[in-house]
């Protein structure tokens, strides 16, 4: 009887470290505009930069722009692992950059890193009245 419920408390316990280690996954992963202006010289363009954060073993899902959208990331820290569409899956490191063109697939973003964080600049070229910079796969 006592090693049924220790073993209950145990099981419990891992249950909860599993929803834990989930959700603190979640938590691993920020994605901030921080700058956002429209081009004077393209009317109805914008350009949008988006910090994106990534803690040790973080990603984002994979996921599609805006039809309009151009982006130049940069690294800043870290390094992160980018696959678009059918082209190798690559490490970018701090310092290093890729673009992405209108209607690319962003199949893996993710970082590259399972102790150390990660942080890339993404610049937007896009219409000025797109609200939704991303569209996560179904």
């Amino acid at each position: 009887m006592f090693t049924r419920f220790i073993f209950g408390i145990v099981v419990a316990g891992l249950a909860f470290s599993t929803a834990s280690a989930q959700e603190a996954d979640a938590d691993q992963r920020k994605v901030s505009v921080v700058f956002d202006r429209a081009l004077p010289n393209a009317p109805g363009m914008s350009m949008k930069g988006v910090l994106v954060e990534y803690g040790p073993g973080a990603a984002s899902p994979a996921h599609t722009h805006p039809a309009s959208a151009f982006i130049y990331a940069t690294v800043l820290e870290g390094a992160v692992r980018i696959k678009v569409n059918d082209e190798p899956e690559k490490i970018y490191r701090a310092g290093e950059n890729f673009v992405e063109m209108p209607g690319d697939h962003h199949g893996v973003s993710a970082n590259a890193s399972d102790t150390e964080p990660s942080r890339l600049l993404a610049v937007f070229v896009v219409k000025t009245d797109e609200t939704k910079l991303v569209t996560e796969d179904k």
